[in-house]
């Protein structure tokens, strides 16, 4: 079984990239840093996996069409793909800096369109396709600060409902999963007790859970928050 995973060294990434491994799936991952993809490499490799990884900055095209590439010569199907890459600015649409809403539309909305295009032969060829697009529940709800984050956010749920109609004849299967507040790397420096946020892993177990469903049942959306409420 092959998973392909972007933003996976860190946070939700990281925790569904070690859940996938538990459950014996070989590992294309991403991230804009080596050092992190070497580490994460190593870490997940002792579940007797192997882990292939690409340095890539999916706010670039050139980027994206070369990870696509490089996971199209590695792999001739693919079971699994999360568009897990993501990124939060936060702000208000009528006072954030020009060219606010095109970077996190690049990397939040047209780096999974792209990935997907570019892998969907490949999900073709498994007996079971299954995208997973890491909304929020920023993409059903403009919070405060939200700004063009919130935007972005709502194109790619907008997008993957679209995704979801066009294969539905197809053996691949489309859920947009929307997580309130989770611990992250952008959550660093925080003041918040940790049982205030959801965990990573609560996370990767919705995924888990997703994959165990029978081929003629499919989960759409989830929408998971945590049980005191949005913050």
């Amino acid at each position: 079984m092959n998973a392909v995973i972007t933003g996976a060294t860190k946070g939700i990434g990281r925790a569904v990239a070690e859940q996938l491994a538990l459950q014996g799936y070989d590992l294309y991952i991403c991230s804009r840093h080596d050092a992190d993809l070497q580490e994460t490499k190593t870490a997940l490799e002792k579940h007797s996996i192997s882990c292939y990884t690409c340095v890539a900055d999916l706010a670039v095209r050139d980027d994206i069409d070369r990870f696509v590439a490089d996971v199209n010569s590695q792999w001739d199907h693919l079971d699994v793909l999360v568009n897990n890459a993501g990124v939060y600015l936060p702000g208000k649409v009528t006072e954030e800096e020009d060219g606010t809403l095109e970077k996190m539309l690049h990397v939040n909305l047209l780096s999974g369109y792209y990935i997907t295009r570019g892998l969907l032969a490949a999900l073709k060829s498994a007996d079971r396709g299954y995208i997973f697009n890491m909304c929020s529940i920023a993409s059903i709800l403009s919070l405060p600060g939200g700004g063009s984050y919130s935007v972005s956010k709502f194109a790619q749920l907008g997008w993957t409902k679209v995704l979801r109609d066009e294969l539905k004849d197809t053996r691949i299967a489309v859920t947009a999963i929307m997580p309130g507040a989770t611990w992250s790397a952008s959550w660093d420096g925080v003041d918040l007790p940790e049982e205030r946020l959801m965990q990573p892993t609560d996370i990767a177990e919705c995924i888990s859970a997703a994959l165990r469903m029978t081929p003629s049942a499919v989960m759409e959306e989830i929408i998971v928050r945590p049980q005191l409420g949005d913050l």
